[in-house]
């Protein structure tokens, strides 16, 4: 057994071939990029792709595997250069009907262990989707349907960032997942937490006090992959390593979880769009303070407000610790430039965050650079909440 870095939850911008794959992602994010980013900046193990549904992605797959830098396993998976786990997945957004019997919209991961797999719900769920194509599109049917077809071809379902105000479960359609899959429910082992919520929030509703947490970093950008991120025990990096790891099952387990403070997302507070800003009252906000406007973006911290049956967080015994990570790219004075050198000197942002000592990291930036870098691994810094789509700011130590 060993400890491995996992983060399952990026995106494709464009296809080898320059076609549109996720809209609002960048272009550099294509297959090839991003197993190569894990491999050599980022010290990531096993990679979940979401947009391997795609035609065209499944096309640059293929190819992939032919350059003799990749091979598919038994296990489940693609291996890069004997460094990085690639799993298949899909994002698709499913409708729902919401408590209050209006139609909305949760994101699910979906993922498979092998080429073939992907390659038939792909094509089962062109009979749901208009265009197969592009990411995250919108089927025709709930994710209680859409379960079932996943696992007909051997793959798994975990709801995504489930409490963002726009495209989840608990952000738009339900207080309970339970209401959606029902007597599936349990079939559901694992949830995404998503950027602007973490354990202590989550904990606070009892139905998923028996589901593994997800701190995954839904990047939309070659720097954003690891910006939150799992360490797991595993016996190798494979799909049925990662599965046992879900499941805790045979020793594998999630060690930790590295995360955003959830006040770093881009959805954390209540935010008046109105008034253009966020709402800082006491949770839960439902309206502006100041112009009494209910034109809202609910923020995540307010809307488990709504939804909690528990006054506190009571966290099962297995449930490993939450710590709060704070990505380069956010701390003061870490600019692309400074990035590139330390990386040019220490191979990999995990090493940078996990293993460097203050002497080793100032001796290549500085003392101020470092100082930002220690007191954000330790928490000793202030952060000025994000809402309403607006990420939030590491401002100065405490």
């Amino acid at each position: 057994m060993y400890e491995i870095f996992a983060d399952l939850h990026v995106h494709i911008g464009r296809s080898e071939s320059n076609k549109p794959i996720k809209i609002t992602a960048a272009k550099s994010l294509n297959f090839a990029n991003i197993a190569k980013e894990c491999a050599e900046r980022k010290g990531i193990n096993v990679v979940g792709i979401i947009d391997c549904a795609s035609p065209y992605v499944i096309e640059d797959i293929e190819n992939f595997l032919k350059t003799g830098d990749a091979y598919e396993i038994d296990d489940g998976g693609i291996i890069y250069k004997d460094k990085v786990c690639i799993l298949l997945g899909s994002e698709i957004e499913t409708s729902e009907i919401n408590d209050n019997g209006k139609t909305g919209s949760a994101h699910n991961l979906c993922f498979f262990p092998k080429l073939k797999d992907i390659k038939a719900f792909s094509e089962e769920m062109k009979l749901h989707i208009n265009n197969i194509t592009l990411s995250s599109q919108r089927a025709d049917i709930s994710a209680y349907y859409l379960i079932d077809i996943v696992e007909k071809y051997n793959g798994i379902l975990i709801p995504a960032h489930v409490f963002t105000p726009h495209k989840s479960f608990y952000g738009n359609c339900t207080d309970r997942l339970e209401k959606i899959f029902k007597e599936k429910f349990n079939k559901i082992f694992a949830i995404e937490l998503g950027l602007s919520s973490d354990t202590f929030l989550a904990d606070k509703i009892s139905e998923l006090e028996t589901r593994t947490f997800l701190t995954n970093s839904d990047a939309h950008s070659l720097p954003k992959i690891a910006r939150e991120y799992n360490k797991m025990l595993v016996e190798d990096i494979s799909y049925k390593e990662i599965l046992k790891a879900l499941k805790n099952e045979d020793g594998r387990k999630i060690i930790t979880n590295y995360g955003l403070d959830p006040k770093l997302g881009k959805y954390h507070r209540t935010f008046c769009e109105t008034c253009d800003k966020n709402i800082e009252g006491e949770a839960p906000v439902t309206k502006c303070l100041d112009c009494d406007s209910k034109n809202i973006t609910m923020g995540v911290y307010d809307r488990i407000e709504i939804i909690k049956d528990k006054n506190y967080t009571i966290s099962p015994k297995n449930r490993p610790p939450y710590i709060y990570q704070v990505p380069l790219n956010f701390i003061p004075g870490v600019g692309g430039k400074t990035l590139q050198k330390m990386l040019y000197t220490f191979d990999t942002e995990m090493n940078i965050l996990h293993k460097l000592s203050f002497d080793d990291i100032e001796a290549i930036v500085g003392e101020k650079i470092a100082t930002n870098i220690i007191n954000a691994r330790e928490g000793n810094i202030s952060i000025q909440s994000g809402g309403g789509g607006v990420y939030g700011k590491v401002c100065t130590s405490k």
